[in-house]
């Protein structure tokens, strides 16, 4: 997806801080973090967003979760706490259309 700002970064044609990646994730410092650790798990796979997860995407999608559980050890906050965070939809907060998972901690986290 040419206009796809997360497959652009995925192909390294927009720059961007990445902290960790296989064959299927990279993961990313947020540019607009809303917490001192603010971190998206991205799958390379274009995927619109959870609604759009099929069967087959099941291992990928569990493979996210945990290597936010890995990164937020990581970046010191598997201990104290964190949240992770699918938006889902312009409704549900989705600025991106590429699935992506927000770990985000480092201070107390509310709702």
């Amino acid at each position: 997806m040419d206009d796809c700002v997360f497959c652009n970064i995925i192909n390294k044609t927009i720059e961007a801080q990445i902290l960790f990646e296989n064959e299927r994730l990279v993961v990313i410092k947020d540019i607009l973090p809303k917490a001192p650790v603010h971190l998206l798990i991205i799958q390379k796979k274009h995927i619109l967003s959870i609604t759009h997860v099929e069967a087959q995407d099941e291992a990928l999608v569990g493979e996210m979760v945990v290597i936010a559980k890995e990164m937020a050890v990581k970046y010191g906050v598997g201990e104290t706490g964190y949240k992770l965070i699918f938006n889902v939809g312009r409704d549900g907060g989705q600025v991106i259309p590429h699935l992506h998972l927000h770990l985000m901690g480092g201070k107390q986290m509310g709702e």
